[in-house]
């Protein structure tokens, strides 16, 4: 199975570096020298790192078969996928392939069925659960054990820790503030 690692960024340098904006939590295991990835292009390519390292905070990877600058611009703004086999995990135990989340059934602490996860959206600060609801809105709730306490794979279930407004937008409460003066 094909899972998105990383987005190439703008060149650096002069020997075909690219800088890449990391999709994964193994990017030292799946941007390991020898590793092979695959663009998302209408033409995809196969890409074998020749080496990786960090530099200020970003991951710059040098491919074997991007010999200079020119070449590194040219997959400016491509996505990148890493072959992972079906029954692979994570290292660590708390941590999930959006593959294992999307399609596990959602409940409430208290056990209530409240709907299904359909998506994992990635955002700088944290990533969200997209749950389609039984009553059919889509809801999105943060990936944070405060919320989402528990996680069964063998169980194909999530556990949501309903909130005001969370699972709900309708039941929000609204706080009234004072006008400043």
């Amino acid at each position: 199975m094909l899972v998105t690692v990383g987005r190439i960024g703008r060149a650096h340098g002069i020997k075909g570096e690219v800088g890449v904006d990391v999709r994964t939590d193994e990017p030292d295991r799946r941007f390991a020298d020898g590793a092979v990835v695959v663009t998302d292009a209408k033409v995809s390519r196969t890409l074998t790192v020749e080496s990786s390292r960090w530099h200020s905070g970003r991951l710059l990877v040098k491919f074997a078969e991007v010999p200079d600058r020119t070449a590194a611009e040219q997959l400016r703004n491509l996505y990148v996928q890493s072959e992972v086999a079906d029954d692979e995990r994570p290292e660590d135990p708390d941590e999930y392939y959006d593959r294992d989340l999307i399609g596990l059934s959602v409940r409430t602490t208290e056990g209530a069925e409240v709907g299904e996860v359909t998506d994992v959206v990635h955002l700088p600060a944290q990533d969200l659960l997209e749950i389609r609801r039984t009553a059919g809105n889509t809801v999105l709730v943060p990936l944070v054990e405060e919320l989402v306490p528990e996680i069964d794979l063998g169980k194909q279930y999530v556990v949501v820790a309903d909130r005001p407004g969370l699972l709900d937008p309708e039941g929000a409460e609204v706080v009234e503030t004072e006008p400043e003066d």
